[in-house]
């Protein structure tokens, strides 16, 4: 049971239908909505979405941004980044959550608008989820529930979790708008001491603005068109002809985590589980990669082949991430807002030194958009354990990783001619596919893309060993004995 029809409830019902595990989702409001709070994908995610085949329909939907304007300056360059897609794409939410939607109900989810859920227990058995709709209640029994249900999740209060944290910045106003006047830039942050303006294009003549200055009224006043363009002038000069709102609205940017994301056999995800400042469009995208470091677990759980450790190890991993998201754009909204005689001077030579200085410009771009995430190698396993898997070429069908990927399966991608290439058994949980590179060290690729073991170059005798225990430890696969003897010869 998921709860939330977001992108990270939609793309989390999708990876389970996939993996054969059924799947309901529970969303309070009747319709999809046209309207959109988060509008960037960053290039992980794009290679998350790749590897489910839907990246290049959201990117043909969007605008490439392969630079991002800082404080008035284009400085920031994302077409170095190390990926099949070295840009962020700008579209709206909602065309990301069609997109998913369609996918999760293709592979056999079940959609429930209207439901809104009013109460959440559990047992050893499973988890009792009551929705009221249209005055009646009903009761839902699942193995596992999971909380992807926005910043005021009911399964998160249910669970009795808390939300510490704090309000970073108040009364921000939102504005879905037309421009007279397009920017020539499809995405550009301008902050001067007393305010700030983002401003993203959609691609379709509509934009996104987010403004905001010192003298803001309180979260709950009106928002006027005429409010959001004076703002938008004296952070850039200019209002560029804004008209014709179809959405106008304030908000207050909280910095907030709960300090598990598992309880018993209730999980949460995406906001409901973190929360943080718009800065560097992180919000949707940590979201979505909460989605797929979890699904795979939960299913492997639900089919009963997880180690004992296995679904405990997405509270492990991503909530380090998600703690260090928050961080990462808490600092960028200071440096927005600040007005000390420091921060301006950083927002001074900051795009500069991108321009000129190429690792600090690396450096961040790959902290953006999510390709510097890693996570920590089990004990005695050496890195790259845990790092993200780059797209490998592939001899043959399919042609890269992420496309063999595609399948929810754990990739061995070996040589024909390396005795690992034994290893995986047919009909097991791991496809074995074939490196262009045929030098290239065997390596295992778990289902979100993450690197699970590789052969060490150094000690080729410990392969066997460490391949053995990967493929125990993680797919719950073991190599028999006639397996065992070619891998030590």
């Amino acid at each position: 049971m998921v709860v939330g029809a977001g992108p990270t409830g939609l793309l989390l019902a999708g990876d389970l239908c996939a993996r054969g595990v059924g799947c309901t989702v529970l969303e309070r409001g009747a319709h999809g909505s046209n309207l959109s709070r988060a509008f960037v994908l960053h290039a992980r995610s794009l290679e998350q979405l790749d590897a489910r085949g839907v990246a290049d329909e959201l990117i043909a939907g969007g605008v490439v941004i392969r630079r991002m304007r800082l404080f008035d300056d284009p400085g920031l360059d994302l077409s170095r980044l190390p990926s099949r897609f070295p840009f962020a794409v700008s579209t709206p939410q909602y065309n990301t959550e069609n997109v998913l939607e369609d996918r999760a109900v293709g592979l056999g989810a079940e959609i429930v608008r209207g439901a809104e859920v009013v109460g959440v227990r559990q047992d050893d058995q499973g988890v009792l989820v009551d929705t009221r709709a249209d005055g009646a209640v009903r009761t839902w029994r699942a193995r596992f529930a999971v909380g992807a249900d926005g910043v005021r999740s009911t399964v998160r209060q249910a669970v009795g979790l808390p939300f510490p944290g704090r309000s970073a910045v108040r009364s921000v106003m939102l504005a879905d708008v037309r421009l007279a006047e397009p920017p020539p830039w499809p995405l550009a942050l301008h902050a001067t001491e007393e305010g700030f303006s983002f401003i993203a294009s959609y691609g379709d003549g509509w934009y996104r603005v987010i403004a905001w200055d010192r003298r803001q009224p309180p979260s709950d006043a009106p928002v006027t068109l005429a409010e959001v363009a004076d703002v938008v002038r004296r952070a850039t000069g200019r209002d560029f002809g804004m008209g014709d709102a179809r959405w106008l609205s304030r908000f207050h940017s909280d910095e907030r985590q709960v300090p598990s994301y598992r309880v018993g056999r209730v999980l949460l995800a995406g906001d409901a589980a973190h929360v943080h400042s718009p800065a560097g469009g992180q919000g949707m995208n940590t979201g979505l990669q909460d989605a797929v470091n979890l699904a795979w677990r939960l299913a492997a759980e639900v089919q009963g082949w997880a180690s004992p450790t296995l679904l405990d190890g997405y509270d492990a991993e991503r909530r380090p991430v998600g703690r260090a998201v928050l961080r990462f754009s808490g600092a960028l909204l200071s440096l927005a807002l600040g007005s000390s005689r420091r921060t301006r001077a950083i927002r001074a030579v900051l795009p500069a030194v991108l321009r000129g200085v190429r690792p600090v410009n690396d450096r961040l771009a790959m902290a953006i958009s999510g390709l510097a995430i890693a996570y920590p190698p089990p004990e005695g396993v050496p890195r790259p354990a845990g790092r993200r898997a780059p797209d490998i070429p592939l001899a043959g069908e399919p042609g890269r990783l992420y496309e063999a990927l595609r399948g929810g399966r754990f990739v061995l991608i070996v040589s024909p001619d390396d005795p690992a290439s034994v290893a995986v058994r047919p009909g097991g949980r791991v496809d074995r596919v074939a490196p262009e590179e045929r030098r290239r060290p065997a390596m295992l690729v778990r289902p979100d893309g993450y690197i699970a073991w590789a052969a060490d170059k150094v000690h080729p005798g410990a392969r066997a060993v460490g391949l053995r225990a990967a493929l125990a430890a993680w797919c719950g696969e073991s190599s028999p004995a006639s397996v065992r003897r070619s891998l030590r010869a």
